[in-house]
């Protein structure tokens, strides 16, 4: 039985936490974290979860938790777990947090672009990425993982196969991305009112978001050489989806079928990567409620670029599904234990 603890279980990916733990056997989620609601009852939080369980909310005392868990998942604004961390919490207790404070391994790029001063940057190195698709052995050994941003799953997997490949020029990305309002988080703000998102779609962050830095240096590592990219988020009426379509040069001649052979080497063992079929092309609804990442390409002769598209459910492959993913790799367990839901659609 793995012995879980969540902090910050009352924001979004925490509640989506604790929904995927809750349905497993093998996991007991000990330790409800909330620094809103200590000593409320979680179900009083979140209405969905009456009944299955009785626990009441707790604070964030990670010292404390270290002896009572096994994992803990720190679902908290950024900041926060590298406050927390230290060598006593690490010997005890293994760690994923899905903030973004050991998500870039340069801490002046860090303190740039999130205008914080890292807590606990001699742990930065040690730190594993968490995506599976790269990292796996790295992560079956880990004691701390940075589970990473949403917009960077979905961005990296719909073109990692063509940047790893040197079929397209990376410095050439230029990465359009469109996510529903659960991507904000839970906290009230003007721009997440339902009268501002309503029957209405706008960039944000443009030049400036803080996923930029997490996406270039992931595609660097994959390229071998810097990588500068366009990237440009949208907030779409919806709930919870990330649609990326990307475009590059191409760097070489290639045909569609060179491409999806090259799509297929990377992810045909992949068990929540699908390339989809020919002239299918991703949508939110196909993989709502689920950790499935789609992806799919499309050559463009008469400019010479390529587009590529992916689509995932941002709470579950872009936080909380991520993270259980990570934390079974952790335990030795086949990493899609608990994770084969089936997404919504219809």
């Amino acid at each position: 039985m793995i012995r879980a603890g969540i902090i910050g279980s009352t924001g979004y990916a925490g509640g989506e936490l604790a929904r995927l733990l809750l349905q497993r056997e093998d996991v007991e989620v000990k330790w409800y974290g909330s620094r809103s609601y200590i000593d409320k009852k979680y179900a009083s939080i979140y209405q969905n979860m009456f009944k299955l369980t009785d626990a009441d909310c707790m604070d964030d005392n990670m010292k404390e938790l270290a002896e009572r868990v096994d994992v803990v998942f720190t679902a908290t604004p950024q900041g926060l777990c590298s406050a927390l961390v230290n060598e006593e919490i690490l010997s005890k207790v293994k760690i994923i947090d899905l903030s973004a404070d050991f998500r870039i391994k340069d801490v002046e790029v860090y303190k740039q672009w999130y205008k914080l001063e890292h807590g606990s940057p001699e742990y930065i190195k040690e730190a594993v990425y968490g995506l599976p698709e790269i990292n796996r052995a790295k992560l079956q050994r880990a004691r701390l993982i940075a589970n990473p941003g949403c917009f960077p799953t979905c961005s990296f997997l719909s073109v990692y196969p063509l940047v790893k490949e040197g079929i397209i020029d990376p410095n050439t990305l230029i990465i359009d991305a469109k996510s529903g309002t659960s991507g904000a988080g839970r906290g009230a703000k003007t721009d997440s009112l339902f009268c501002e998102v309503n029957e209405n779609i706008k960039a944000y962050g443009v030049g400036v978001h803080r996923h930029t830095p997490e996406i270039e240096e992931q595609l660097s590592r994959a390229a071998g050489r810097p990588v500068t990219i366009s990237f440009t988020p949208h907030l779409i009426p919806m709930n919870r989806g990330i649609l990326v379509t990307a475009y590059a040069s191409l760097a070489k001649d290639v045909t569609e079928e060179e491409v999806r052979a090259a799509y297929e080497k990377y992810y045909k063992d992949e068990y929540f990567v699908r390339l989809l079929d020919n002239g299918v092309f991703p949508q939110t609804r196909w993989v709502e409620g689920s950790n499935f990442a789609d992806v799919n390409f499309k050559i463009d002769l008469r400019t010479k670029r390529v587009v590529m598209m992916g689509a995932i459910d941002n709470m579950v492959k872009g936080a909380a599904g991520q993270a259980i993913q990570n934390m079974n790799l952790m335990f030795g367990l086949p990493e899609n234990t608990g994770l084969k839901q089936v997404p919504l659609f219809p």
